[in-house]
């Protein structure tokens, strides 16, 4: 974190989206804690809020709409091939397919909150052949939710931002497993209702 936070403080708003493209794409970087400390940069006025906002919207924007079409391009194989070398797990890739079989846009839109799964949804939309115009939407939906979540806390948490760092290190898979947990007692929720409309 502290190469990434000298190249913010180095670059600014270049370094935001620079770093955020490679993020999204791929790379393992702690997407959440730049976002936070951007914030805290807002926070001690190294940063305006706009500026910063637009920077990373701009990269995450960017990032997953690569995902998308090297999706189209290369495919499942790639994926399987160079997967493990960006801690992309078959599991993971297996996980993300069938999910996005039944909830694509919705998966789109709140992947990003997953560390380990926002690199690959826009890439398994691509596989799919799903629709740009639906992605866009979705997928750039989610981003403005998922930057505008993160700046805005480091922006409260101000000297104490690291504390996201403390509580993602060393969580993240119980963090994905909650997730998961949480979206699959609300499509069971869902799909009761619908059910018992169909029978009342």
């Amino acid at each position: 974190m502290d190469d990434l936070g000298s190249l913010i403080e180095s670059y600014g708003y270049i370094g935001i989206f620079v770093v955020l493209v490679l993020g999204i794409v791929g790379l393992p970087i702690p997407d959440e804690v730049l976002m936070t400390y951007v914030g805290y940069n807002i926070f001690i006025g190294r940063l305006s809020w706009s500026g910063a906002v637009l920077a990373a919207l701009a990269g995450s924007v960017v990032g997953i709409t690569i995902s998308y079409l090297l999706g189209i391009k290369l495919g499942l194989p790639f994926l399987r091939r160079f997967g493990p070398k960006l801690h992309i797990s078959e599991s993971r890739i297996g996980w993300t397919q069938a999910f996005f079989a039944r909830r694509g846009g919705l998966f789109l839109m709140f992947g990003y909150f997953l560390p380990g799964i926002r690199h690959i949804t826009a890439y398994v939309a691509g596989i799919a052949n799903y629709r740009f115009g639906k992605f866009a939407i979705f997928a750039y939906l989610g981003a403005i939710i998922w930057v505008n979540f993160f700046i805005t806390l480091g922006l409260l948490l101000g000297d104490k931002w690291p504390v996201v760092e403390r509580v993602l290190h060393g969580n993240t898979k119980y963090i994905i497993i909650g997730t998961c947990l949480a979206l699959a007692a609300y499509l069971l929720i869902r799909y009761r209702k619908r059910r018992k409309k169909k029978l009342g």
